[in-house]
């Protein structure tokens, strides 16, 4: 199995957001060619700010695996990561992150900010972007259009 396979399920847990609302975002945790983590945006839902897919994943994955840390473990999500969840990943000690869609507004993995780069920081995260991300930027770009009440030509 390879990144645009888990991509693809990281995009399954998008449109399950999607389609409760929430801002489609999909994110999954890996280790050792198993899913181990899996989550999807819910902050309106939850009432949570926090409950962006890549935490609700990192939750995920913590509690089945009974550890805080996820040495060896790779997080696929559809959006590069905001400050936010690239500090939580960071702290989970996830060793790599595959990205789907830029994120030119808060985007923490080179597009506002690259924290994962940050040599100060105690921990680094190897990082691979854009892998699906022609589909993954138009589920988002589908959704916000259909917000709007308009219809996104493709």
């Amino acid at each position: 199995m390879d990144d645009e396979y888990f991509m693809g399920l990281a995009l399954d847990l998008a449109r399950e957001a999607g389609a409760a609302g929430e801002v489609p975002v999909g994110a999954l945790i890996v280790l050792e060619g198993e899913v181990v983590g899996r989550g999807f945006n819910q902050p309106i839902g939850r009432h949570d700010p926090t409950a962006h897919a890549e935490i609700m994943a990192l939750r995920d994955a913590a509690t089945r695996l009974g550890n805080y840390r996820l040495p060896g473990s790779t997080l696929y999500v559809t959006l590069e990561p905001c400050a936010m969840c690239a500090g939580a990943i960071m702290h989970a000690r996830v060793e790599r992150v595959v990205f789907g869609a830029r994120d030119p507004k808060t985007g923490a993995a080179g597009s506002v900010i690259d924290l994962f780069a940050e040599s100060r920081l105690n921990h680094h995260t190897s990082i691979a972007g854009n892998v699906l991300a022609e589909a993954c930027g138009s589920l988002l770009s589908g959704f916000f259009a259909a917000r709007r009440g308009r219809t996104l030509v493709a």
